[in-house]
């Protein structure tokens, strides 16, 4: 059930009221307790998914090697590492304090992949058109999910620091907030785009 309500979470513009992780004696809730907790099984799972994918949609259309399935995964797992890296520097840059870990950077960063099967699938079954009206409609919700994911743990500790002075420094927060989003959908297209004839 948590997947599930993961899933729709992040490919759905859900109106959900809470987006804050819980927290049970200053340590954050597993998951499994917690659909708002960051948790790496989706985005495994999604990115081992999309590789398979991949090979059939090229499989479809007389193009599969094993040599081209290798590709796509390492160039989609250097995508996702290289993303986390420069996020990582940006929130050290901007001295952010928070409880972000690199493994909830890696998770948020790997919800992608759940768009990329969406979009995938579509493409397959309705063509290019079906392809790109999936790919906006999946970018969207997954850059709104990622906004406000990220913005709870990101300008959470605004309100620790005094207010006086901070203005550039919170502003800079959000820009890479929203930068983090809008690159999805570039990162999306980059990996899906030539699988789609």
């Amino acid at each position: 059930l948590c997947v599930c309500v993961r899933v729709y979470m992040s490919v759905s513009m859900s109106v959900l009221q809470d987006w804050e992780v819980r927290y049970h004696r200053d340590s954050p809730l597993t998951p499994r307790h917690d659909v708002n907790a960051p948790d790496l099984y989706i985005p495994s799972m999604a990115f081992i998914t999309y590789i398979l994918l991949a090979g059939m949609a090229l499989g479809i259309q007389q193009r599969f090697s094993p040599e081209v399935l290798g590709v796509c995964a390492s160039s989609a797992l250097v995508w996702v590492v290289l993303e986390v890296l420069v996020l990582l520097l940006c929130l050290y840059l901007v001295t952010v304090h928070s409880d972000l870990s690199t493994f909830d950077l890696l998770a948020y960063s790997g919800y992608k992949y759940v768009c990329m099967i969406l979009s995938l699938l579509s493409g397959l079954v309705f063509g290019s058109d079906g392809y790109y009206v999936a790919l906006s409609w999946t970018s969207c919700a997954l850059m709104f999910f990622i906004v406000r994911s990220l913005r709870m743990k990101i300008l959470s500790s605004v309100s620790t620091e005094s207010m006086g002075g901070h203005n550039h420094r919170n502003r800079l927060r959000m820009y890479i907030t929203v930068a983090t989003a809008a690159f999805q959908p570039v990162i999306i297209y980059w990996l899906t785009h030539h699988l789609i004839r």
